[in-house]
């Protein structure tokens, strides 16, 4: 069966390399090296994690999907073959990328995959190679990843090669330092295009937003955008934050600076700082109480109202809703004032408390 794209075998692989060749040529001219401030455990877990995925990881999940189906299900091999190139690949990628969503949308929402997913908000910049920053157990799960190999199978190579050059582009851009969004942001004659573009692929902008460190700068938002290629899926499910606008600030908040070896290897190793949330003794536990708390509020002041009920730093927010399906509450005072905030996460007018707590 002749995979070969546009009679080139392996196009898709020397096309997805020279992205990345060229983004992060790109990078280095525009200065990237010189203004970086990763440690060598950045690098490591980042070059590392894209060296293992792409040649150990998604290939050894497209052969065991491959040989698992020919073994177990020879009928079904290249049963969709027949496809035209325009059928096969929207129903790759579109299936590809809501399976993505949902999955990225998850880490996020639940603990035991929100620790898998954590080292790729720990980088404090952006850069392209951040999107290859995860534990190995998250790739290894990814429903998109044996996704390529179920359609490989099916007889969808070529689709899946096309996609795979398209997404890269996509995801590598959007992580990238060189935030060519930008561009259209200054020129107001060019707003219709980035209008159009925004609501459809995944920019920049859209996607540092959701590595930003707090939504107390107005622009950040790390539990939305939780999009891979299409801005689609955002929109339909209520995640989607457009602000144009870049955070200052990326990574974690109260990051413990856990090892790669922990951030990687997770659950296998086990980080040695107290108070990690990939510590083998690590409990998350209710901190809530039935009483309000009383506090003095300045003007022009974003505070972030922890809603989780986790937080260490109550009634206000300090990151440990990552892995839940809450996200802080962003209130501010127009004066100076004290105020009694709610404490027991039952106010119907939080963040201030309605004695709600006088009823449990």
């Amino acid at each position: 069966m002749d995979n070969s794209i546009f009679g080139v075998q392996d196009l898709d692989v020397y096309v997805v390399s020279s992205i990345i060749i060229l983004f992060g040529l790109a990078e280095i001219i525009a200065g990237y090296l010189h203004r970086t401030q990763r440690t060598r455990s950045d690098w490591i877990q980042e070059v590392g994690s894209f060296l293992v995925l792409s040649q150990l990881i998604k290939p050894g999940i497209v052969l065991t999907v491959y040989f698992g189906g020919k073994y177990f299900l020879p009928e079904s091999l290249h049963l969709l073959g027949h496809w035209s190139l325009w059928l096969m690949l929207p129903f790759y990628i579109l299936i590809d990328d809501v399976l993505q969503y949902w999955y990225h949308r998850s880490a996020h929402e639940y603990e035991w995959l929100w620790k898998l997913h954590r080292p790729h908000h720990q980088a404090e910049e952006m850069g392209f190679l951040v999107s290859y920053r995860n534990a190995a157990l998250y790739y290894l799960i990814m429903p998109n990843l044996w996704w390529v190999g179920i359609i490989v199978f099916l007889g969808g190579a070529k689709a899946v090669a096309i996609g795979l050059i398209f997404k890269q582009l996509i995801i590598i851009g959007s992580h990238s330092t060189l935030t060519w969004d930008s561009f259209f942001y200054k020129h107001k004659i060019l707003n219709p295009v980035i209008s159009l573009l925004e609501r459809i692929i995944i920019t920049p902008a859209f996607h540092h937003a959701h590595h930003g460190k707090s939504m107390a700068d107005k622009i950040s938002d790390p539990n939305g955008n939780y999009g891979n290629t299409f801005s689609l899926w955002d929109q339909m499910f209520g995640t989607a934050k457009f602000t144009r606008q870049f955070p200052t600030d990326y990574g974690l908040v109260n990051d413990p600076k856990d090892k790669w070896t922990a951030s990687y290897f997770y659950p296998i190793v086990t980080s040695d700082k107290a108070g990690s949330e990939i510590s083998k003794d690590y409990k998350r536990e209710k901190t809530t109480t039935p009483e309000p708390a009383q506090v003095e509020l300045e003007p022009n002041v974003t505070y972030l109202f922890c809603q989780c009920g986790f937080s260490k730093n109550q009634p206000f927010c300090d990151g440990s809703h990552h892995g839940s399906k809450f996200k802080p509450k962003p209130f501010e005072v127009k004066r100076k004032t004290k105020a009694r905030l709610c404490n027991c996460k039952h106010s119907k007018t939080s963040p201030f408390c309605d004695d709600s707590h006088l009823n449990l």
